[in-house]
């Protein structure tokens, strides 16, 4: 790279990354979860049947979040809707 030329910008986030956050397996044998494109803090809820879920998280290479990355977005989240970390409605 030449001293005139600058580095290309990354994205905000990878398009190709996608995310699910298993909420609920219901008793009447739907999945609960969200799916993310790009970045896990945004989302959409979704339901579906267990062996459609699991289709559809195969289609999509889904990374599973963890526990703790669930937690550390809602904490995140909490600091939009309530204006500090970790405050109740």
């Amino acid at each position: 790279m030449s001293l005139h030329q600058l580095p290309m910008p990354t994205p905000a986030f990878d398009v190709n990354r996608r995310y699910v956050r298993f909420r609920e397996l219901r008793a009447d044998g739907y999945v609960e979860f969200t799916f993310s494109i790009g970045d896990p803090q945004l989302g959409v809820e979704l339901t579906m049947p267990l062996e459609q879920y699991k289709e559809f998280c195969r289609t999509h290479k889904v990374t599973y979040l963890t526990r703790d990355q669930c937690e550390s977005i809602d904490l995140e989240s909490s600091k939009w809707r309530f204006g500090a970390p970790g405050l109740k409605e």
